[in-house]
């Protein structure tokens, strides 16, 4: 364990932004206890997280999806590794939903071979670079770079919160055998939302009728949530976060904004490290609206 500068905590090789951490809930998640119907979201920062958060509080809680809870997404599915509003874990009812950024080594032991499912959102990693330079600059707990060439040279070393995106996504990958895990794109949920809400429903065997799924859906449009306060971190950013200036948790959600900001160097750059890192990784990868 190692404190590499103000804006970075590393643990286990890990980076975590190290306000929102407790050291202890970290050297104890090892033997955090699973329950079989437990459901772990994992992305990378940057992937989609809000977004899943919203689609499986959805498909779980009824009064969600009818808009009639008061509860934020926050609440519904915490993060694993930031416990931000002290919540004992051990005393949530059935089923457990989290979210997490961590890496797979670093997951409780009681996750692999289990029943308890996660789902991993993958994201082409431009636009992921794109959309963490944005945050970054928006969120007060985040380094700033100055530009796009300072962040990108930062986010290829992994000196990052997340630490680097080629070893989170291809550990998940290489590890998911000993994991009850379903592997979903980011860019395919925008292509098909309905049909990747099935696609969850059937992986956590949650069987909703025609009109639950529309319901759903609709809930998990971007521009739905955009506006929906419950949904986009809004008050969690206020009070709880802190931002530098006003502005929403969601910013595009678009698939292929890299190509506004890279330069063709740049882009060129990125792809050899891309195809040096991911070689062996067989996962789809995505990086145009236009392309199937």
């Amino acid at each position: 364990m190692e404190d590499t500068d103000s804006y970075l905590f590393t643990f286990k090789g890990y980076n975590f932004e190290p306000s929102l951490i407790d050291i202890d809930h970290l050297e104890n998640l090892d033997d955090f206890e699973i329950r079989d119907d437990d459901v772990f979201i994992v992305t990378y920062p940057k992937s989609g997280t809000i977004w899943t958060q919203q689609i499986i509080s959805s498909i779980y809680f009824e009064d969600h999806r009818n808009k009639n809870s008061h509860e934020d997404t926050l609440a519904r599915v915490p993060f694993l590794e930031y416990n931000i509003r002290k919540v004992d874990f051990s005393k949530r009812p059935s089923p457990r939903l989290f979210a997490t950024h961590l890496p797979y080594y670093i997951m409780p032991r009681g996750l692999k071979n289990k029943k308890a499912k996660v789902i991993y959102i993958y994201r082409n990693p431009k636009d992921v670079l794109v959309s963490f330079f944005h945050f970054s600059q928006f969120v007060t707990l985040l380094e700033v770079s100055d530009t796009l060439e300072k962040f990108m040279e930062r986010f290829l070393d992994g000196r990052v919160v997340g630490s680097l995106w080629f070893d989170h996504v291809r550990g998940w990958y290489e590890h998911r055998h000993n994991f009850n895990i379903l592997f979903m794109m980011y860019e395919d949920m925008k292509k098909d939302l309905r049909g990747s809400v099935l696609k969850i429903c059937n992986f956590l065997e949650k069987k909703l009728s025609d009109e639950a799924v529309d319901a759903v859906v609709n809930l998990a449009t971007f521009q739905n949530m955009k506006s929906d306060p419950q949904a986009n971190y809004r008050k969690i950013l206020k009070d709880e976060i802190g931002t530098r200036k006003d502005g929403l948790f969601l910013r595009k959600g678009t698939i292929g904004d890299w190509k506004n900001h890279l330069t063709v160097e740049q882009n060129e750059r990125f792809d050899k490290v891309f195809q040096k890192k991911m070689k062996n990784v067989s996962l789809k990868f995505i990086w145009d609206i236009n392309e199937e």
